[in-house]
């Protein structure tokens, strides 16, 4: 059997605040870690019926940013749960609520700007 293993190191300031977000796989070719400012990793405990998350992000991470990181999240879900179970006309809803998600928080991006 093949195996694979994730790691991820979470360096943190003197305020326990994230800093840098570094990851790895063995089964990758990346030479090096590779770095990011953002991550969410979500597991389904069977015996629980429940999701298990890990939620973070780095100080660099910034709020617009964010916002494209949740679009591509939504939309990656949508495509996930297409696969998983051949529901369409879900997935179209659901990225049909990433997009407007989206344009909602570009329009709140544009209207923040504007007060500056």
């Amino acid at each position: 059997m093949d195996k694979s293993t994730i790691t991820i190191d979470v360096h943190l300031d003197k305020d326990k605040v994230p800093d840098q977000i570094l990851w790895d796989a063995t089964s990758s070719t990346a030479a090096d870690k590779q770095n990011a400012k953002a991550m969410m990793l979500a597991f389904w405990d069977g015996a629980d019926k429940s999701a298990l998350r890990i939620d973070i992000w780095n100080k660099e991470m910034m709020v617009d940013e964010m916002g494209d990181f949740f679009y591509q999240t939504l939309m990656g879900m949508a495509d996930t749960f297409e696969r998983a179970t051949h529901q369409t006309a879900l997935t179209a809803e659901m990225k049909a609520y990433a997009k407007d998600f989206f344009n909602k928080f570009r329009a709140t991006q544009m209207n923040d700007n504007k007060l500056v």
